[in-house]
């Protein structure tokens, strides 16, 4: 079949995957990057759509762009979470489109058309961007990526000077890290992010020597990363679209097998969420330092 992409992990069975295919989703470490890719040179590519409509056309844009004419794209999404609008966004860029329904997911079909109908600005909407009000690089796709998330917003407040060597677990775009490099007696904090456009961003918008960032997933850190004197993270609750309670659990153990005796974890958590149990199991002592807005503010030493 020549060259195929794949965008994202769709569910086993789902839809045939060729041997070979090339992963160029940006929540795959060591993925291929589709703005790297050059003009119609892919013989195929599949789509497991995401669901937000910037990143959802940005995608699709750039799969049209880097497949050859007439070389077929499918292009696929849960009907709840943007299948039912594929149709209407692939004929929108000039594509005769092939539909069908199962597994509560839509797939369409296309072939790459000759001439191609508002690419430039999908990629343009899509693209990595700077925000006018607050001067940070994001993108459409990342967590939160226009707007202070809420939780990270009480725990910036909350936050006390930190010093020596630290990690930023889940780091999105940099927020939290901007805030602890504001302490003088840190020596040293680690980035860690599934998200490559967030790397990327965070590398604009952290413009300090102590930096070092990890494209990687928390659960599968090595063991270079260990005897830390704080953490801090606003753990994920969300794994390809749903809730999945025991990811943030698992970003609470991997944070206590980073610090040293003694070590601080400052997290944030909905309110809704079964944390305090794994809190309790992993560090010696567990403090609730703020609640707000259906968020809590943890102190939890090793």
């Amino acid at each position: 079949m020549g060259r195929t992409l794949i965008y994202g992990l769709p569910a086993p069975g789902l839809i045939g995957i060729p041997a070979g295919a090339e992963q160029v989703s940006p929540l795959v470490p060591g993925s291929t990057d589709l703005d790297d890719l050059p003009v119609a040179k892919v013989d195929a590519a599949l789509i497991l759509a995401p669901p937000g409509t910037l990143e959802r056309d940005y995608v699709i844009a750039q799969a049209l762009r880097a497949v050859k004419v007439g070389g077929e794209l499918n292009i696929f999404a849960p009907k709840d979470k943007g299948g039912s609008r594929l149709h209407k966004t692939l004929a929108s860029f000039g594509c005769e489109v092939f539909e069908e329904a199962r597994r509560h997911h839509r797939f369409c079909r296309v072939e790459r058309p000759k001439v191609l109908e508002r690419l430039d600005a999908a990629l343009r909407a899509g693209a990595p961007r700077r925000l006018d009000d607050t001067g940070l690089w994001t993108q459409p796709g990342v967590f939160s990526w226009d707007r202070l998330d809420r939780g990270t917003e009480l725990l910036l407040k909350t936050l006390p000077d930190l010093k020596g060597r630290g990690a930023d677990l889940g780091a999105g775009i940099g927020l939290l890290s901007l805030k602890v490099l504001t302490c003088a007696e840190v020596t040293e904090l680690t980035l860690v992010e599934l998200d490559r456009r967030a790397v990327r961003a965070a590398e604009h918008n952290l413009n300090d020597p102590r930096v070092r960032l990890i494209w990687g997933d928390v659960r599968g850190l090595d063991a270079q990363l260990t005897g830390l004197d704080f953490v801090v993270m606003n753990p994920p609750f969300h794994d390809g679209g749903q809730e999945d309670r025991t990811l943030g659990q698992a970003f609470i153990r991997a944070a206590a097998g980073r610090l040293r005796k003694g070590g601080v974890c400052w997290l944030t958590a909905n309110r809704h969420l079964p944390y305090e149990t794994v809190l309790q199991e992993t560090f010696r002592q567990v403090d609730l330092r703020a609640e707000d807005g259906g968020y809590k503010i943890y102190e939890a030493r090793i």
